[in-house]
Formats: structure tokens, sequence, C-alpha cells
């Protein structure tokens, strides 16, 4: 691989993963506030939005972990590998 492909890969690997870190840090202080609104007013409806927001940073991370991680990287060797022995 070219050095500048190599840097390509790994800013946009960086970027998804800072983007993931900024994502779970927004997500703790909100709903820290939020938690801490609910409490004040006595009420627990801070859960309802703690859930739903959890669920789509679940994703995000699940997103950002496969295809940075060693699993989207094994099925990448893969793919090279048979498109080396055949490319079409």
């Amino acid at each position: 691989m070219h050095r500048d492909d190599l840097e390509t890969q790994a800013r946009r690997r960086a970027g998804a993963k800072m983007g993931l870190y900024i994502h779970a840090t927004v997500f703790v202080l909100v709903n820290l506030m939020l938690a801490a609104i609910a409490a004040a007013s006595g009420k627990s409806w801070a859960v309802f939005p703690a859930l739903g927001w959890g669920l789509g940073l679940a994703i995000h991370a699940a997103v950002v972990l496969m295809r940075t991680g060693s699993f989207f990287e094994q099925l990448v060797q893969r793919e090279r590998a048979a498109l080396q022995r055949d490319p079409w």
C-alpha cells in the first residue's frame, strides 16, 4: 500500500474513533444533566432519553469497532486474497 493511502486510511480510522469518543462524552454529559433535572423535579423520566440515545450510541460503537477493528481487517484480507487468486 502506498504511503499516502496509509495516511488517508489512518486519518479516516482516527476520525471515526474520535467521533465515537465525542458522541460518548456528549451522551454522558447530557444524560447526567437530564438526570439531575429529573431528580430535582422528583420524576424519573430521564431514563427514556438515555435508553433511546444509548441504543444509538451502541449502534455507532458497533459500526466504528467493526470497521476499524480486527474483524474488518480480516474480512478485507480475505477479499484481497480472493481477488488476487481470481479477480473475476
